[in-house]
């Protein structure tokens, strides 16, 4: 199954982010609880945020990410690249299965 690199970038509606905070990190927390995030974390410096995510096919990752709530009201774009793992640490073995 394949790893996917999800980019998040503001968009010039950045700062109408604040009300929609909390069901954005709901948003994560429950991807992270799912098994499918790996890894979030920050686009540096302050230029959205990236998820790194396994699990599921391509289809059911962008409907997740369609339902997160700065996605749906335009504070970030979405990027997904889709990536075919061939090396990795052997504490990352279990992304190649």
């Amino acid at each position: 199954m394949n790893v996917f690199l999800v980019l998040l970038r503001f968009t010039d509606k950045r700062t109408e982010a604040g009300p929609h905070r909390a069901e954005h990190d709901a948003w994560i927390e429950s991807g992270v609880r799912a098994g499918v995030f790996l890894l979030v974390g920050s686009l540096l410096p302050a230029r959205g945020g990236a998820v790194l995510a396994h699990g599921l096919t391509r289809a059911e990752l962008e409907a997740r990410v369609a339902r997160d709530p700065f996605v749906a009201h335009g504070v970030v774009e979405a990027e997904v690249a889709e990536i075919s793992p061939m090396r990795v640490a052997p504490a990352l073995a279990f992304l190649r299965e």
